[in-house]
């Protein structure tokens, strides 16, 4: 059965297609021929029940207000960027400051090591990169993220941390693989004293056998807690080889909750060489990761608990009535992703979703931001005494009965405006995500322009994540225009 039409990719020779989105055998999944290549069919997302619960959440962004490629015909994938057509503003920045690595991970979006030449944007390049993103509109980017290669090669990344901080970023992060981060107990300190938000952390598994850096994490889980920087931990989950650990490390991040913030799997992408074997052999779906995850912790994360990443779309609105200024919109597609939180106690995780009816918590939102946009002074206010009323009835629907606490926290930040007390929320809490990026064999070109993860350029351009480093693979093009030396 056809569930809709996009474009993809043909595998074998990047040609733009037609493509169909069918359900077939209680999957979805990805259908095109090419004139040339032959006929193509990739799974998309593995439960089809899960496909449609997440299809509720679609919600079309309006894009940025000040492109960089204004076009007239929708020529996606190849006008990045970012171009007239994209429907989302950015969400998270990533600038890649070398393709430089003291690592050879087989598995790499970048593949740094087999370039053959250096690839490393001065710090003026950088900053000029930077200042693109704070002059979006009509929201500047709220977030960046320095990689690579691995960002802590360069000699410069405290400066270069500390100007982002200077333009006005709310959050800064690295993505590292922790190595420099272990063996330099300073460097930890002088990231937070510059501005650092949070450290992206590789972190395949908690055994050798899945991750053979364990002890250099571990290190540099400790400097990092000295520091005061927060966390998160992010899997590449590949199918019969750290996918039976998934459990294990949310037990992990639990047991480390004082520094680590969350954990982000990202099931594997086969940017490189692969064949179809490989993909049936090591290929994860969020469905089926979340299968696992319910699977490894008896239940007590179950697949219901996640919900896709523009479901937060009502808080948005929310603010954005509340205060009349553009907001920060969540409108990646709703099949790239998924998220939850769980609350650490004693008793162990308890997910969010036990403490409070999200469906309802969603629906007294959406109705609050609804009734603030009629305007006006007093309708602000009777809007927000009678949202309270929704938002507490949402609590009491919920499984658990300890959701007095969480209660407690909206109604700080909610009513008595005590922002402060967020923070005992993220101390409390551990956000659990996944994001499934997309590779030539699942390439929506739909998805694709609703990414909200951004990639900035030398030339002053933004390219959607999977674009720069999968389809065309911007990341290439990029690397070799600006390339320094060989290395």
């Amino acid at each position: 059965m056809m569930i809709k039409k996009t474009r993809s990719l043909c595998p074998a020779c990047g040609k733009v297609l037609e493509a169909e989105i069918v359900e077939e055998e209680g999957k979805i999944w990805l259908v095109r021929t090419c004139p040339e290549h032959g006929k193509f069919r990739h799974v998309y997302w593995s439960d089809a029940e899960m496909y449609h619960r997440f299809a509720k959440f679609d919600a079309v962004g309006r894009g940025v207000s000040n492109p960089q490629n204004p076009v007239i015909s929708d020529t996606c994938p190849t006008a990045c960027g970012l171009c007239s057509n994209h429907h989302s503003g950015t969400l998270l920045a990533n600038i890649d400051l070398t393709n430089r690595c003291n690592l050879d991970c087989d598995f790499c979006f970048a593949n740094a090591r087999a370039c053959g030449f250096v690839y490393e944007p001065t710090f003026d390049e950088i900053v000029s990169m930077m200042q693109v993103l704070r002059h979006e509109e009509p929201v500047p980017a709220p977030a960046v993220q320095f990689s690579g290669g691995e960002p802590t090669m360069r000699d410069d990344l405290v400066d270069i941390v500390k100007k982002a901080k200077e333009l006005g970023f709310p959050q800064v992060q690295i993505a590292t693989n922790g190595v420099k981060l272990a063996n330099n107990p300073l460097l930890s300190q002088q990231l937070k004293d510059a501005g650092l938000s949070t450290v992206y952390l590789h972190f395949d598994g908690v055994t050798p056998a899945t991750n053979p850096f364990l002890k250099i994490h571990i290190k540099a889980l400790e400097n990092l807690h000295k520091a005061g920087l927060g966390v998160v931990l992010v899997p590449t989950v590949i199918k019969g080889r750290n996918s039976g650990e998934v459990g294990e490390i949310l037990k992990f991040a639990a047991e480390h909750i004082s520094i680590v913030r969350g954990v982000n799997f990202q099931p594997v992408a086969f940017t490189g060489a692969a064949n179809d074997e490989d993909i049936d052999k090591e290929r994860i779906t969020i469905p089926e990761l979340l299968g696992e995850i319910e699977i490894q912790t008896g239940g007590i994360l179950k697949k219901g608990d996640f919900y896709p990443v523009p479901c937060v779309l009502p808080f948005s609105d929310l603010v954005e009535a509340y205060t009349g200024r553009p907001q920060v919109r969540f409108t990646a597609h709703e099949h790239c992703g998924a998220a939850t939180y769980v609350f650490i106690t004693k008793e162990g995780m308890v997910p969010v979703t036990r403490m409070v009816d999200v469906e309802s918590l969603f629906a007294a939102i959406e109705l609050m931001a609804t009734k603030l946009k009629k305007g006006g002074t007093i309708n602000k206010y009777a809007t927000l005494l009678e949202g309270v009323k929704e938002l507490h009835a949402s609590f009491k629907k919920a499984e658990k009965g300890n959701a007095a606490d969480f209660w407690k926290l909206i109604g700080k930040t909610l009513i008595a405006q005590n922002f402060d007390a967020l923070r005992e929320f993220h101390w409390n809490a551990l956000f659990i995500g996944t994001m499934h990026f997309m590779d030539k064999y699942n390439y929506d070109i739909e998805r694709v322009q609703r990414c909200c993860i951004h990639y900035a350029t030398p030339d002053g351009k933004l390219i959607p994540f999977c674009t720069y480093n999968s389809g065309p693979v911007y990341r290439e093009q990029v690397w070799k225009k600006y390339a320094k030396e060989k290395q």
